[in-house]
Order: structure tokens, then sequence, then C-alpha cells
């Protein structure tokens, strides 16, 4: 079995978050850059894949060099070899169609991704690659098994749950839940050590049509400041959260 890792590189949630004077780009000054969390539960059970049923397993990134320090992670967590499309991922579109370009002559079996990247959440990347694939896909999925050439699939639907069965080959978009959080890989020196010599292959993207384009950012409006009222002065309260919150 072949399995496929779709990865971004995102930056750290404890991060802060700022954008350039003019507001047309995000300031990647003094980031931390992280595997998209989604992303990682994918992985994680694409190694676990690999132990079951001695699956190979490629991580592919769309990006330039500077995301190679998290793919040479993903490769110390256990992936077996490694694929970077050499462009600054723009717009949904675009990635997905370089990924779907690796994955066509891949031979995959599965290929797997978090269901959306944390920093644009936009979600809209793994259906586009199995759409222009013509795979079947399954998102928001929070249980998966292999049995032969058909994959049971666990994903959350409005109100609950449900299990459905698609043939191999196939497009997963997984989310906390695919595996447990304290199954995560934490790469041991061992595994960082093995990574520096695993292959990591850097393509040319296929083109650079990029059909979205961001006009400008704006940062999350500060907070007001917190007003204190004594416990015992209701009617001060009653007053600020008509009059001020508005909320009565």
């Amino acid at each position: 079995m072949k399995i496929l890792v779709c990865i971004s590189s995102v930056p750290d949630t404890t991060s802060k978050i700022n954008f350039t004077a003019d507001k047309s780009a995000f300031d990647k000054n003094g980031i931390q850059w992280v595997i998209n969390p989604l992303d990682e539960f994918a992985l994680t059970k694409a190694i676990k894949l690999q132990e079951s049923q001695g699956a190979t397993v490629t991580v592919l990134n769309v990006g330039t060099s500077e995301t190679e320090a998290v793919i040479r992670k993903a490769l110390a967590i256990g992936a077996n070899d490694a694929i970077r499309v050499n462009i600054e991922p723009k717009d949904s579109f675009s990635t997905a169609k370089e990924i779907a370009n690796i994955a066509q002559n891949g031979g995959y079996d599965l290929i797997l991704c978090g269901k959306e990247s944390i920093d644009y959440n936009g979600g809209s990347v793994p259906g586009m690659v199995a759409q222009l694939l013509g795979k079947s896909f399954v998102n928001a999925s929070v249980g998966l098994e292999i049995e032969g050439s058909e994959a049971k699939i666990v994903r959350e639907i409005e109100g609950g749950k449900e299990t459905v069965s698609v043939n191999l080959p196939a497009v997963i978009a997984g989310q906390k839940g695919l595996v447990d959080e304290k199954e995560l890989i934490i790469p041991n020196m061992r595994g960082i050590m093995s990574a520096r010599t695993k292959p990591l292959q850097v393509v040319e993207a296929s083109s650079s049509e990029v059909k979205v384009q961001s006009v400008s950012f704006d940062s999350v409006p500060a907070r007001a400041a917190v007003k204190l009222v004594s416990a015992d002065n209701l009617d001060e309260l009653v007053r600020l959260l008509h009059e001020e919150a508005k909320v009565i």
C-alpha cells in the first residue's frame, strides 16, 4: 500500500500574528512554523497503517524551501520519503492542482490530509484534490480502517457520526479523533537523525496560475478594557449591561 500525506506549514498556535505595515501580507518575522495540527493527525494515522499494513508513507508539501524544517519533522515522525513542490501556495485551487499533479502518476492507494489548515481555515483543498483526480472523497473523518481494497471511515455529521465505505484509491480528510491526541508521535533522536538521510525530492510547480488574490488583512480588534463592579452594586451592573454592553 502506498499512502500520500499532504502537510502544510502553519504558524504555531502560540505565535503572535501581525501583518505588514500596508496590511497587504502576513508578517513572517519571529514566527515559529509547525505541521498543521490536523495534518499531523492524518500523518500519525498513516504511520499506524505503515506498521499494520506494511504501507509506505510519502509526505507532500506545496511550499518554498522555508518549509523544509517542517517536512523533516514529518520524516522524523516516520514517513519514508517526502516531496516538496517548489512554489509559495497562494490559493486553494493552485495548491490542490499541484497536489493532484503529483498524486496522478504516483500510484497511491490512499491520500490523507487534514480537513483544513489552521491559518486560513478554507477547508477546500482536500475536496478539490479528489475532484481533480476523480477519486472518492470523505471529509471530517474521525476513524479509518483499511480492509483489503476498501476503506471504512467514521466521519462527523451534524448531530452525530456516520460510517461509510469507499473503494481505494480515495482521498480522506481527517481531523481530531482520527487518532487520539495521546497517540501523536513526538520524534525521538533516532527519528531526527534518520530524517536527515531520507529522500526529499523537490519538483517545480506545473503552473503559476492563481485564481484568488488576498487584497488586505485586518487584525482582530483589541478587547475593550474590563470594568469591575462591586458585588453589592447591582444597579450599576444593570446600567452597564443595558447602556454600554447593550445585552439587556
